[in-house]
């Protein structure tokens, strides 16, 4: 007799070696489970972990929690972003689940949540500020329900602060990686230089999104449309990738990449290549800088990647351009040609 458990999430992921295993969940953001689904200790470990499951609570946090699970803004999210907002919510369901409403109009509660944001920093800062932009959210769409009578966590700054300004991929960087890296891997450079697209919608882009001329893609993250018109290089690279399953970017034996399949192959290669501190997201910014340097205005480079022009006028002005040589002889040179003497 089979016994049905209701709720279980399951998850594959590759290890560094390749070998894909799954886990399993009492439910999306709960407990692993222990065992091999279908064993007796595989039951016992569903049973205990529903057992200690919180009902909501009307007038707790918890209850909260659970109206933002179910709401609008929750399910627009990206698959993988709710599963990592699955995990911070179980956290925060536990640390505050049983605090009441009401408390958080009390002028003490922010300084309580900022304490427990400054105890998840100390095993990592940006963790904890992805918490704490969590609960902020959660209790924003409560506000807007009229469900809490204030947002202790608005606007409330950053511990963690990314520094890539010398993260840009230089020329000879990507001769490193196209001599050392595997042939399967060079489209999927030469895909996000000429798009400046994140990885996971470039995983996800099929030959049907290419007409010859443009890519055509709704990107994951901001649900943007975007059609890109596709460079030389780029379009010869396609034109030399057989097309042997409806996704562009395969593995080796040419089946789709997994995202965990995809990072554990791209680290390795990078490695082998030389290439430490640089990401395959650096080559977004990247190819911002290139178009700037090709001459094209920030409102061009924002229609082809994607960036709003306030990211895209940040990128240029506090990370890349101010240290680019290229930029600053490129000025020179023009200003060389202003002072002429006019025959």
């Amino acid at each position: 007799m089979r016994i049905q458990l209701k709720g279980l999430h399951r998850n594959v992921r590759t290890l560094a070696c390749g070998e894909r295993v799954e886990y399993w969940y009492a439910w999306r953001g709960g407990p692993r489970l222990k065992g091999k689904p279908g064993t007796p200790d595989f039951v016992a470990s569903y049973n205990a972990a529903i057992a200690t499951r919180k009902a909501p609570l009307d007038g707790c946090l918890i209850s909260v929690i659970s109206v933002y699970r179910s709401s609008d803004e929750f399910r627009r999210l990206a698959p993988r972003t709710q599963t990592d907002y699955a995990k911070h919510l179980a956290a925060i369901e536990t640390k505050w689940g049983d605090m009441p409403i009401a408390a958080l109009s009390d002028s003490r509660a922010r300084g309580i949540f900022k304490s427990w944001r400054d105890e998840l920093a100390t095993k990592s800062r940006r963790q904890a500020d992805y918490a704490w932009t969590i609960l902020a959210r959660v209790l924003s769409v409560a506000m807007d329900r009229g469900i809490v009578p204030a947002n202790p966590c608005a606007r409330g700054g950053r511990i963690y602060k990314a520094d890539r300004t010398e993260k840009v991929w230089a020329d000879a960087d990507e001769a490193a990686f196209l001599l050392a890296a595997p042939e399967h891997l060079h489209l999927a450079m030469t895909l996000a230089l000429w798009t400046g697209q994140r990885q996971g919608d470039l995983l996800r882009l099929r030959w049907a999104d290419y007409d010859g001329e443009v890519i055509r893609l709704k990107q994951g993250k901001t649900a943007r449309r975007m059609t890109i018109p596709v460079g030389a290089p780029l379009k010869e690279a396609l034109a030399a990738t057989p097309r042997r399953t409806p996704f562009i970017l395969t593995t080796k034996e040419g089946a789709p990449w997994t995202p965990d399949g995809f990072r554990v192959s791209w680290r390795k290669a990078c490695a082998k290549a030389g290439i430490s501190g640089l990401t395959f997201h650096d080559f977004r910014g990247s190819a911002v800088t290139r178009l700037a340097l090709a001459g094209a205005t920030e409102a061009e480079i924002a229609s082809m990647t994607g960036h709003s022009l306030r990211d895209v006028s940040e990128i240029l002005d506090a990370h890349y351009l101010s240290r680019d040589i290229k930029l600053a002889e490129s000025a020179v040179r023009k200003l060389e040609r202003g002072m002429e003497p006019v025959k």
